[in-house]
C-alpha cells in the first residue's frame, strides 16, 4: 500500500493529467507514406513506396527501425540549413488547453523577443511544422544550451529557467519541438503530431526534432559558441538522448525524466492513454517496442558512448507517466557503459515537478549542475 504522501502525490498527479479533455483518441495507421523521403530506405528512391510497404506494413516498419539502429548515423543525418535569421515578434502562449488561462495571455500580452528561425531540413506536409522556433536567451561567453520543453508545452514555459541559465552566464535556445506552438498545424489544437498512434508520422516527427536540434549547434557555433549543451524535459529528454548520441559537440547533456522506449512510456503512461486506446486492440507492447525501436533512447547508448560527455538524470520518485522503474532502467545502462552522469531522484511526479515546491527542486539541480558541467 502506498504511504500517506505517496497517495496525495498520485491524486495529485490524477488531478493534473485530468485538467486536458482535448485528447483525441485516433486508430492505428503504421503511416509507411513518412518513409518515402527518409534515409535507410534500403535502396528505394526517395519517394518512392516500395510494394512491400503496402503489403504488409508491420513488416516494412520492423524492418525499417532495424535498419535505421543499424545506420543511425546516416537515419539522423542532415543537410546544414542556410536561411537562419533572427525575428522580433510579440510572445505568445500557444496554450493546447481546451479553455487558455486568461491569466498568461495577459502576462504576455504587448511583449516581444528574439526568436531564431529556419527552414527545417527535415520536410513534412504541414508549412507551419517545417518552419523552426526558437526563442532566444543570449549571454556573453562561449557556454551555450539548446532547451527542449515537453510534450505540448505552451510557448512560455521554461522562460524562468532560460533566464536563471542566463544569470549564470549560460546562453539558451529554447525550441519549439516538431507540431508545438507556433508549428502547429492548424488541423490540431495540441501537439498531437508529435506522438500519436500513426506510427511512422511519430518516426519521422522524432527525426526532425534531432535534426532541428543539430542544426541549432550549427547556429550556435556561428555565433562563437564553443561550448555546447542540451537539457530535455519529458519529451524533450527523448530527442535529447538521440542528438546528442549522433553529436560530438554536445559536451554537457540534462534529462529531465528519462525513460527507455517510447512504446513503453505510451503504453503505461498517464499522459498517454489516449494513444494506448485507440492502438491496443491492434497492437501489443512488444511490437510497439519494435515499430518506434528507431526513436528511443535505449537503442542508442552505444552511440551515445562515442564521446566524453557529462550527463545529469532527474526523474520523479512518483511518476505515473515516465514511470519510476523505466527510469531507473536508464540509469542501470549509464551505469553499465561507464559513462560520466549524476542522478537526482525527486519526492514529487511527472506532472507536480512543474508545480511548487518542486519546480523551485528541479530548477535547482539543472542549475546546479550546469553552473560546474562544462
Amino acid at each position: 500500500m502506498p504511504s500517506r504522501y505517496a497517495q496525495w502525490m498520485y491524486d495529485w498527479e490524477h488531478r493534473l493529467t485530468s485538467v486536458d479533455n482535448n485528447r483525441v483518441v485516433r486508430p492505428l495507421e503504421w503511416g509507411v507514406e513518412w518513409a518515402r523521403d527518409c534515409p535507410c530506405r534500403n535502396g528505394f528512391r526517395p519517394g518512392q513506396t516500395p510494394g512491400l510497404a503496402l503489403d504488409d506494413p508491420e513488416k516494412f516498419i520492423l524492418d525499417y527501425n532495424r535498419r535505421i539502429v543499424a545506420a543511425s548515423d546516416e537515419f539522423y543525418s542532415y543537410a546544414r540549413p542556410t536561411d537562419f535569421r533572427l525575428e522580433t515578434r510579440g510572445i505568445q502562449v500557444f496554450s493546447t488547453r481546451e479553455v487558455p488561462d486568461p491569466k498568461l495571455e495577459a502576462k504576455v500580452k504587448g511583449t516581444f523577443a528574439e526568436f531564431l528561425r529556419f527552414t527545417s531540413p527535415v520536410k513534412t506536409p504541414y508549412p507551419e511544422n517545417n518552419l523552426v522556433n526558437a526563442r532566444w536567451f543570449p549571454a556573453k561567453g562561449r557556454r551555450a544550451v539548446i532547451l527542449l520543453p515537453h510534450w505540448n508545452a505552451d510557448a512560455i514555459s521554461y522562460v524562468a529557467l532560460c533566464k536563471l541559465l542566463n544569470m549564470l552566464g549560460i546562453a539558451v535556445l529554447r525550441l519549439t519541438m516538431p507540431y508545438h506552438d507556433i508549428r502547429m498545424p492548424a488541423e490540431t489544437s495540441r501537439a498531437d503530431y508529435a506522438v500519436s498512434a500513426n506510427i511512422g508520422r511519430t518516426l519521422d516527427a522524432v527525426r526532425q526534432g534531432v535534426v532541428d536540434i543539430r542544426s541549432c549547434l550549427d547556429w550556435l557555433e556561428e555565433q562563437g559558441y564553443s561550448q555546447l549543451g542540451i537539457v530535455g524535459t519529458s519529451l524533450g529528454s527523448c530527442y535529447a538522448f538521440i542528438a546528442t548520441a549522433h553529436d560530438p559537440r554536445i559536451r554537457v547533456a540534462a534529462f529531465n525524466h528519462a525513460s527507455t522506449y517510447v512504446a513503453d512510456v505510451v503504453w503505461h503512461g498517464q499522459s498517454t492513454r489516449h494513444i494506448r486506446q485507440g492502438i491496443e486492440q491492434q497492437i501489443d507492447l512488444d511490437r510497439l517496442r519494435q515499430a518506434w525501436l528507431a526513436v528511443s533512447p535505449m537503442s542508442y547508448f552505444k552511440q551515445f558512448s562515442r564521446w566524453p560527455r557529462r550527463s545529469l538524470i532527474i526523474y520523479a520518485k512518483y511518476d505515473l507517466t515516465f514511470l519510476p522503474e523505466l527510469s531507473r532502467q536508464v540509469v542501470e545502462e549509464f551505469e553499465r557503459h561507464r559513462l560520466d552522469h549524476e542522478v537526482a531522484v525527486l519526492p514529487c511526479g511527472h506532472y507536480t515537478m512543474g508545480e511548487t515546491p518542486y519546480k523551485y527542486m528541479d530548477g535547482w539541480q539543472l542549475a546546479n549542475f550546469l553552473r560546474t558541467a562544462f
